[in-house]
């Protein structure tokens, strides 16, 4: 057998059975040959019959998902996330995402139920996604690869005139699969100036510095038993963070991401696009926004909770 390293018990299976083949093969020859030396081979049958067998028990993989809110450097993330060995990331995934489009939707079996001549409910979207996720699940452990889901979470928080009663991405996975989370975060007022510079302050009504942090609190609050990154730590130590959520993950790490996550390309890089992982200058904004910060109540404990000062420390 090679030193090759197998991920998951359907490789690990596909390996034991081509040593049996060999081993089967080799006892057949050897019985010609020489009965003596096909004697070991017994042994050696069953230490893999066993090693098969504990195989057959071993915990399913996990399937990983990663949550944050638009603006928050969640893309960067992702990317460097999809830069670790053996990973397939699938990116912006919320099967009850109020954001599909009407219309055309030749591949969207989810859509083209909602739009079909008889809407189905969300509980009949939700199994639907659940069966596809089950065939794309199915294909990454064949190929040892770590199936990884990063939310569309401002679907879900940020959207029209109040946060939805409905399961989280991370809910609705986790009835069918094992889950491992991760949460990263951002100062919500550089993340508040960005979603005004691309226009999404208005998804959420009132648009008001008030009313996001309200939804802020609400997505952590769906979330608070998740680990918790934030933005500004990854960018300032990428190594040490990366390792971290490789450890939170259950991922192999790649010392070698910050020279290679700039090959791969996501949805949803909404943000000032760059190759380089480094720390951004806050956004021009009026000085009177800092002091209608200051004002609200509920923005302030957001700052707390996450541990930030106003001014980013």
């Amino acid at each position: 057998m090679s030193s090759r390293s197998y991920n998951s018990p359907a490789s690990f299976r596909e390996a034991i059975d081509g040593a049996l083949g060999l081993l089967q093969d080799y006892a057949d020859q050897s019985v010609s040959d020489s009965r003596a030396l096909a004697q070991p081979l017994p042994s050696l049958l069953e230490q893999c019959q066993g090693l098969l067998a504990e195989a057959e028990f071993q915990d399913p993989p996990p399937i990983r998902t990663l949550h944050h809110l638009a603006c928050t450097g969640g893309t960067l993330i992702s990317r460097c996330v999809a830069a670790q060995p053996n990973t397939h990331l699938l990116s912006e995934v919320d099967p009850l995402s109020p954001f599909v489009p009407g219309g055309f939707l030749p591949t969207d079996l989810i859509g083209l139920s909602r739009f079909s001549s008889r809407a189905v409910d969300p509980d009949t979207q939700i199994q639907l996604f659940l069966a596809g996720l089950r065939v794309l699940y199915e294909e990454a452990t064949r190929g040892g690869l770590h199936l990884i889901l990063r939310d569309h979470t401002h679907s879900h928080f940020n959207v029209s005139d109040r946060v939805p009663d409905r399961p989280s991405v991370r809910e609705i996975v986790s009835r069918a699969f094992p889950v491992k989370t991760l949460i990263s975060v951002r100062h919500p007022l550089d993340s508040y100036l960005s979603l005004q510079d691309t226009g999404w302050v208005q998804h959420f009504i009132p648009p008001t510095l008030d009313e996001y942090a309200r939804r802020y609190h609400a997505f952590l609050d769906a979330y608070r038993h998740c680990e918790l990154i934030r933005y500004e730590d990854f960018v300032a130590e990428p190594e040490m963070t990366m390792q971290r959520i490789c450890d939170t993950l259950g991922l192999g790490y790649n010392p070698d991401f910050p020279n290679t996550f700039s090959a791969i390309e996501l949805s949803g890089d909404s943000g000032r696009r760059g190759d380089v992982i480094s720390p951004r200058p806050r956004r021009a904004h009026p000085p009177a926004l800092e002091q209608e910060a200051r004002d609200y109540e509920s923005f302030m404990a957001l700052l707390a909770r996450l541990d930030y000062g106003l001014d980013r420390t």
